[in-house]
């Protein structure tokens, strides 16, 4: 891992080049964390006027899951790093691109081949490592999911091997819903890889992301650092708000950061790991890791003395981070609520209003009815004051046509 000693100027000769692939709002955050680290940011996506694009040095649009555009867009930028920050890239391009030392893959081209497929992070975690997971299967045809989730049982969970943000899943209550979930599955999946996962339900009280951080520590080396547990609450498989910390036992917290440090040691390189896990009591089942910010974490820019994007561009460059709690918060989405373009944002005023609030607006150029537009973050002195205060700024900030 080339950690470099020394951060230079941007736009000249010494720069310190980073680039995303992938620029919405977790990475134009993250952006913002290495402006102010005088760090030279290229911002790659696959629409123009990304959220990321209008704080870099330089903005591409390219398809990123072409693998000779990708190839030839970073080997013209000469980046020293590439941070991914969605599924839909050619992540074989990545492996090459590193193993020839063009540039360092945060955290490495290995990880973000294995977890921008939920085939690979699923095998990784359950049958190498040995970690608890819900049942699943792979399926690449409708006959074959169809015999999975007879077999899994019911309810359960289809969703395309590559997606975000909800994109294709569905759960499944009877065995007629299996048609129409495989095709919602072909049509969601970042990238149609012709292959669904199904997974059965587990009983859990909640679930959490166990923010878990790979870092140079005190010794000189990289160590394992831990973020309070984050709550949240999805629908449609989409997080719609999210509080920190969440109260949980303390056995079920220590075996939380037992299975995030297990995967993330084998996932290995420097960099700031989503890890989504299940709990009921003491007893905790991984489901998800994603390498880079979660959108879950966005409640971190209210509650951390470091926000996991300042963690993130920190880790990245080799800097110490530090993940201290300031204060219980909460974020609640605000929702695009139409079809549009150039949208405008009504009672800003008033959300700010809501004691200790702050909006963020990410800048998205096209609105959609549940498309994430921007995010009400509130501290409190506890977690149910805090989520009550977010969700009444966010209500109050009403998107409408420009």
């Amino acid at each position: 891992m080339a950690i470099p000693t020394v951060i230079g100027t941007p736009l000249s000769s010494s720069a310190t080049k980073v680039m995303f692939l992938g620029a919405g709002e977790l990475g134009k955050e993250v952006i913002i964390s290495l402006q102010r680290l005088g760090v030279e940011v290229i911002a790659v996506d696959r629409y123009a006027h990304a959220p990321g694009h209008q704080v870099a040095h330089r903005a591409h649009v390219i398809n990123m899951s072409d693998p000779v555009a990708l190839r030839t867009l970073i080997e013209a930028e000469k980046p020293h790093f590439v941070v991914p920050e969605i599924e839909a890239i050619a992540t074989a391009v990545l492996l090459e691109i590193e193993r020839e030392g063009i540039a360092e893959v945060i955290p490495t081209a290995r990880a973000v081949n294995l977890t921008m497929n939920r085939a690979g992070i699923r095998r990784l975690a359950a049958e190498e490592l040995g970690l608890p997971t819900s049942p699943y299967a792979f399926a690449d045809s409708l006959d074959a999911l169809q015999e999975a989730a007879d077999r899994i049982g019911y309810p359960c969970f289809i969703k395309p091997v590559m997606s975000s943000s909800g994109k294709g899943q569905s759960k499944v209550d009877r065995s007629e819903d299996i048609p129409a979930a495989w095709d919602y599955a072909a049509s969601g999946g970042r990238v149609n890889q012709g292959t669904v996962i199904v997974e059965g339900m587990i009983d859990f009280d909640f679930e959490i992301t166990q923010l878990t951080v790979r870092a140079v520590g005190a010794s000189g080396q990289v160590e394992t650092f831990f973020c309070d547990p984050i709550g949240h609450r999805q629908v449609a498989g989409d997080y719609v708000e999210s509080w920190q910390p969440q109260a949980m036992s303390a056995t079920a917290l220590q075996r939380a950061r037992e299975i995030s440090k297990a995967v993330t040691d084998s996932l290995g390189g420097r960099g700031i790991f989503g890890v989504e896990l299940f709990v009921k009591g003491d007893m905790v089942w991984f489901s998800e890791v994603s390498p880079r910010p979660h959108d879950t974490g966005l409640v971190t820019l209210a509650s951390q003395l470091q926000s996991e994007f300042e963690i993130h561009a920190k880790a990245i460059l080799g800097l110490p981070v530090n993940t201290a709690l300031l204060s219980p918060a909460a974020s609640a989405v605000i929702y695009g609520g139409m079809d549009a373009q150039g949208i405008v944002f009504e009672g800003v005023a008033d959300a700010l209003k809501v004691p200790d609030s702050d909006i963020r607006l990410f800048g998205k150029p096209e609105s959609f009815p549940k498309r994430r537009m921007g995010v009400a973050v509130c501290r409190a002195g506890d977690t149910d004051a805090a989520r009550a205060n977010a969700r009444e700024a966010a209500d109050r900030v009403i998107p409408k046509r420009g």
